[in-house]
């Protein structure tokens, strides 16, 4: 079985079965399994002098553990199997879409409650959101994540299988963990950081043409083109913009993180501000053309190769 037949296998599968609470709180997750290896990584290597390259061989010592594990699994002669079950654990558009209508719901009940659960999904402070605010978090999570836990494992999958898809998992989570510019990690996170900027470079910006095509198409390719570079990150930016673009809405803009007030730049800042619950579903169905789109493109190439 090729890898475009076997990630449209995974596809599917995401987007009926999520991530079942039934499994996973009988069974650990492998991300859950892999953040704790990092975080004891971090615990054991993170001290003393060369914390930079401490931080590189870890990584690269992570990464090929990586490789060569989903390689000696990808081996064994199940007819795909296995691969399929590890890319759809490790692929989580449902989840994503799952998190975003949990909001809807949870600002239908209250702009306490809508706090509460955006804060799953978001690192800044929610305590003073208004329903503009919940609702941008909650959007801007939707397209970046879109790229971070879609279209990236997809597109690593397709390349290199499972080793390809762990391997970028492993990277994302570690960036998460401790790819960070506070005191302990701006070293020993640096090399996880980087890497992390370059697996999601094209996938970043695959991201944001798909979000363009799922509406208003050159409107949103223009917003991307001039304002996903005004972005903190080298490449959330782009499906933030063309998610801005694509809604005709503005992002990004002042965030508070640990009672600090950050003033980071608009996305599409002339788009319309005052943001309610509904345009959160108005998202939520961009994702799923986008979504789409990939089963689509992963069908033909089933049938042309």
């Amino acid at each position: 079985m090729t890898h475009v037949e076997m990630l449209l296998i995974i596809l599917l599968l995401d987007a009926v079965l999520g991530e079942p609470s039934w499994l996973w709180g009988r069974i650990t997750h492998p991300a859950v399994l892999m953040g704790r290896f990092i975080g004891l990584c971090d615990e054991r290597a993170n001290h003393g002098d060369n914390r930079r390259a401490k931080g590189v061989i870890v990584i690269a010592a992570l990464v090929l553990i990586a490789l060569v594990g989903g390689w000696l699994v990808a081996l064994i002669p199940d007819y795909g199997l296995l691969e399929i079950l590890g890319g759809a654990v490790l692929l989580a558009h449902r989840s994503l879409i799952d998190h975003m209508r949990d909001v809807i719901r949870a600002l239908a009940e209250g702009i306490a409650p809508g706090r509460v659960a955006v804060a799953k999904i978001v690192g800044r402070d929610v305590s003073a959101l208004d329903e503009s605010g919940v609702t941008r978090a909650a959007i801007e999570s939707g397209a970046e994540n879109f790229s971070d836990g879609v279209i990236a494992p997809a597109f690593w999958f397709l390349l290199l299988g499972l080793p390809g898809i762990l391997a970028y998992k492993l990277i994302n989570t570690a960036d998460s963990m401790i790819g960070h510019l506070d005191e302990r990690h701006r070293e020993f996170g640096w090399a996880a950081a980087k890497l992390d900027d370059l697996v999601n470079w094209v996938p970043a910006r695959l991201s944001g043409l798909m979000i363009c095509a799922s509406g208003r198409f050159k409107h949103a390719f223009d917003i991307m083109r001039s304002d996903a570079d005004q972005h903190a990150s080298p490449n959330a930016g782009w499906p933030e913009a063309a998610m801005a673009g694509s809604m005709d809405i503005a992002l990004g803009g002042p965030r508070s993180y640990d009672g600090e007030v950050v003033q980071l730049p608009w996305l599409h800042s002339f788009g319309r501000r005052k943001l309610v619950a509904a345009d959160i579903a108005t998202a939520m169905t961009r994702l799923w053309r986008c979504w789409g789109m990939v089963v689509a493109l992963m069908a033909l190439g089933a049938v042309v190769f």
